[in-house]
């Protein structure tokens, strides 16, 4: 077949003198179609070097125009009328190649499928120089900018004239908008302006497209990563959305944005320029009064409003707003991290996660929120105390230790220890109990018996209890302990009723090591 011929590596071949006879065979080639190349090229006048940087299909279709090129079975839809329908709200390419499926199927004429069809409506639109139509999707885009025309500021005061910078956000499938005046573009502004917006459409978009500015961009290079600002990427996670800076000098990926750029400066900049703003609030004031009418105000070629379109369709699709708003904040100095994983900040311990425990870290605070960041990465959030509020803590399980994890002590957790331990110990915790005024009281005094296995190991323990069961009614730590330094609790008999020494039963606020507990020592 001669469409398998591989033209340019003939010429290369032919180049290096090589005869026909010579590729055919060395190549496995027809000669036929070794000859065929040959003379398209005299007669066209080609070599090899004209053909070096081109590749093999370039090649071919210079040396055999047409050839191969068979025409399409396929009834061709009205690439124009394609076309205009995309601009329209709600049509897509699926919906098109549906309608035209059906209208041929109708006319049993043979017809293509969904990909050839977008290949042929793409090489149309590349063809004619056209532009294609970009589907926008409901809640799924907000397109930010900041305008480059300012509103001077007149203070009354002072005298003085100021500028106030517009930052705008635009959804482009309802054409939804808002408009904010700022005394500045510095970071801190532009964050808050972002936070008034989702506030003003009562929900959040999945996705932010802004322009490359420092306050927002960090890097963004022609190949790489893009790296975001680190409290703007905060922001994003705050609210579950991803931000996607357009490409660097590429307008056209924000056109949305760049329109209401157009719309806010003409109608703010340009009909308000003679008003003479006094102040920030007075100024946005306007700009609300106006933002209103523009919403409101019903389209040209579709039914309803910006308004209308987003209420009914495009805010149902959005995130939810979370609980709290975020906050920008100011950073107040590092600080090191307790053994038990907390900083203490204005006379408060917040914990922080327990790997960080002896390290050094970042706190930011905000209106209402404590930050906890180390190595550029927050770690830990807690909301502040009320002011005048000292000596508390903010602790959140995951950030302790499993094994450190601490849970309040009450009876049934000291009960539930003493049965661990045996039945003489359930039968002392059981009188401390009954002894105390309350359940409270008597926990501390029934822990620092428990506490006596650690030292002492439970079996010792439980041999101690069953001595002082017997000559005290309410045996307590002091007891306890002075049997166990003393060895009482290895003399325990069953069934025989204890003398133990040290222990004034009538008086047991101390004990004295009496004559039998030195002849014993003696003996040994």
């Amino acid at each position: 077949m001669v469409r398998r011929i591989k033209a340019k590596l003939v010429l290369r071949l032919r180049d290096q003198g090589l005869s026909r006879n010579a590729i055919a065979m060395g190549y496995g080639m027809s000669k036929h179609s070794v000859i065929d190349v040959f003379d398209a090229a005299d007669r066209l006048h080609v070599s090899y070097g004209d053909v070096a940087g081109k590749t093999d299909g370039e090649v071919y279709s210079m040396l055999f125009p047409g050839r191969g090129v068979a025409e399409s079975v396929y009834e061709r839809p009205d690439w124009e009328h394609v076309h205009r329908e995309l601009g329209r709200v709600g049509v897509t390419l699926k919906l098109l190649h549906a309608e035209y499926m059906d209208a041929y199927r109708a006319k049993r004429v043979p017809f293509m499928g969904y990909d050839r069809f977008c290949k042929l409506y793409a090489d149309y639109t590349l063809r004619l120089g056209v532009t294609s139509r970009v589907e926008r999707k409901a809640g799924r885009t907000v397109e930010v900018d900041w305008a480059g025309a300012t509103v001077p500021i007149h203070a009354p005061v002072t005298g003085e004239t100021w500028k106030a910078y517009l930052f705008v956000g635009c959804l482009p499938f309802s054409r939804y908008s808002f408009v904010h005046a700022t005394g500045d573009m510095r970071e801190s502004s532009w964050l808050d302006c972002h936070v008034l917006m989702f506030d003003y459409f009562g929900a959040v978009p999945a996705r932010i497209v802004c322009d490359n500015l420092k306050t927002g961009v960090a890097s963004h290079p022609c190949e790489g990563e893009v790296v975001l600002n680190d409290h703007y990427r905060n922001l994003a996670e705050h609210y579950s959305t991803a931000v996607l800076p357009g490409r660097v000098r590429k307008p056209k990926d924000k056109p949305s944005g760049e329109n209401l750029v157009l719309h806010a400066e003409r109608a703010v900049v340009g009909a308000m320029r003679d008003r003479g703003f006094r102040s920030l609030d007075e100024l946005n004031r306007a700009i609300r009064d106006w933002l209103d009418a523009y919403n409101t105000a019903p389209f040209q070629k579709r039914e309803g409003s910006r308004l209308t379109v987003f209420e009914a369709e495009e805010k149902p699709a959005m995130i939810p707003l979370p609980v709290v708003p975020y906050e920008t904040g100011e950073w107040v100095g590092g600080r090191k991290v307790a053994n038990d994983c907390h900083v203490v900040y204005k006379r408060n311990r917040y914990s922080v996660p327990h790997r960080l425990a002896g390290r050094s870290v970042e706190l930011r605070e905000t209106a209402r929120l404590l930050e906890i960041w180390h190595g550029g990465e927050r770690v830990a959030v807690h909301p502040l105390f009320e002011p005048g509020q000292a000596n508390r803590a903010s602790t959140r399980d995951a950030d302790l230790p499993e094994k450190t994890r601490w849970r309040e002590w009450d009876e049934r957790r000291v009960r539930s220890w003493a049965a661990q331990i045996g039945p003489n110990t359930v039968i002392v915790v059981a009188r401390i109990f009954q002894s105390a005024g309350t359940p409270d009281q008597a926990i501390d005094p029934a822990l620092a018996v428990l506490r006596l296995s650690r030292r002492y190991g439970r079996q010792r323990l439980e041999n101690a209890c069953d001595v002082a069961r017997r000559v005290v009614n309410t045996p307590r730590y002091r007891h306890l302990k002075t049997i166990l330094d003393t060895g009482q609790d290895h003399e325990v008999t069953e069934g025989e009723n204890p003398k133990v020494t040290g222990i004034d039963v009538e008086r047991t606020s101390g004990y004295v090591r009496g004559a039998d507990y030195y002849a014993r020592e003696a003996e040994r």
